[in-house]
């Protein structure tokens, strides 16, 4: 019964009326306490989840919309969060923003306030694709979207970019360049993105024939800190290599820095390309080569995937968009030698 049970069935199990669990749930006192804490204890063992029933029963939408992301410090999801406010203004929606600093505990904790306010919708990027903790929402019929991570197990709408597209044309890039030692750093295999991001790097080196070596394979966490630390670890080979794919923007930030610390002479000794832009991309000599993704677009598709959710109640099959990125190139990545595409067409023109 976990997620269902509305006030009735925290009432009846209490022995209580109805009006009384509603004194008790909206702290307005006036309840022995003997009586309160039975009301507390069936409400724990029901599960029940304070407005869940309210929400079913009630006429108009309170045209909020909740949404969850990993790392408010990501510049990637402040701008996927501009694109979710302007279609929800358009719509006449207002959206509450929230971080789980990546821990499904404070996504569930967020979710659960998500339904006690009665939200219209959710757009998620989850920290645990498994999608267990998700049941309390989706049990409530609440709409929900996931962006830039799917969720397993759950038919919820999903935007993610062309992750191995975007992986795999950035390693390609620098093998037609001439670059054969190249190393990636990887994010989280558990994530989407970071999944699919080593297997366009791991598609690119089998399509040109080049050896998975991993002494180049350094797995970070989508933090600027891994980041430098995968440069570090990278610059102490013996045989090093000429080329480094950041699978992240704060990753990349990291480690360019580390780049810099360790002299390790940027577009000369070493090339490097990174997956998304970044504010530092252009500010740096030389500058960074990037995976750009359309960051607004994939908030604006969000959102009206979830708006037709909780306009059309009639359920329809789950939904999955993959958005292209794009390749900006720059002058972090040099040309070694040219080197043959499959079709035997050499970049040099």
């Amino acid at each position: 019964m976990e997620g269902k049970a509305n006030i009735q069935d925290v009432a009846k199990r209490a022995n209580v009326s109805i009006a009384t669990v509603s004194r008790v749930i909206n702290n307005q006192g006036g309840v022995r306490k003997q009586t309160e804490e039975r009301i507390l204890k069936a409400i724990q063992e029901l599960g029940y989840i304070r407005n869940a029933a309210a929400r079913t029963m009630k006429s108009k939408d309170t045209k909020t919309i909740g949404v969850i992301v990993p790392d408010i410090n990501n510049p990637f999801f402040p701008s996927v969060m501009a694109g979710i406010e302007q279609k929800a203004r358009e719509k006449g929606y207002f959206a509450i923003l929230s971080s789980t600093n990546e821990s499904p505990v404070v996504e569930q904790e967020i979710l659960k306030n998500f339904i006690e306010r009665g939200v219209d919708g959710v757009i998620i990027t989850t920290a645990n694709e498994n999608g267990d903790h998700l049941k309390q929402v989706l049990e409530q019929g609440i709409p929900m979207v996931a962006v830039d991570r799917s969720i397993q197990y759950y038919d919820v709408d999903t935007v993610l970019v062309d992750n191995v597209k975007g992986s795999y044309q950035a390693v390609q890039h620098m093998i037609l360049q001439g670059h054969e030692k190249i190393a990636i750093i990887c994010g989280p295999q558990n994530t989407t993105p970071g999944r699919e991001r080593f297997i366009g790097y791991k598609k690119a080196l089998e399509d040109y024939n080049l050896k998975l070596d991993e002494r180049y394979i350094f797995q970070g966490d989508f933090g600027e800190r891994s980041g430098y630390q995968g440069a570090h670890q990278l610059y102490s080979l013996e045989d090093r290599p000429t080329a480094i794919f950041s699978s992240n923007n704060l990753m990349t930030i990291g480690c360019v820095k580390a780049i810099g610390d360790l002299d390790w002479k940027l577009g000369e000794e070493i090339s490097f390309f990174g997956f998304d832009d970044v504010d530092i991309a252009t500010f740096i000599n030389p500058k960074l080569s990037v995976v750009s993704r359309p960051m607004h677009a994939l908030g604006e598709l969000a959102f009206q995937l979830l708006h037709e959710r909780i306009q059309f109640k009639d359920p329809v099959p789950k939904r999955e968009y993959k958005l292209s990125p794009e390749l900006i190139i720059r002058e972090s990545c040099r040309l070694r030698y040219p080197k043959s595409s499959p079709d035997g067409q050499s970049l040099k023109k």
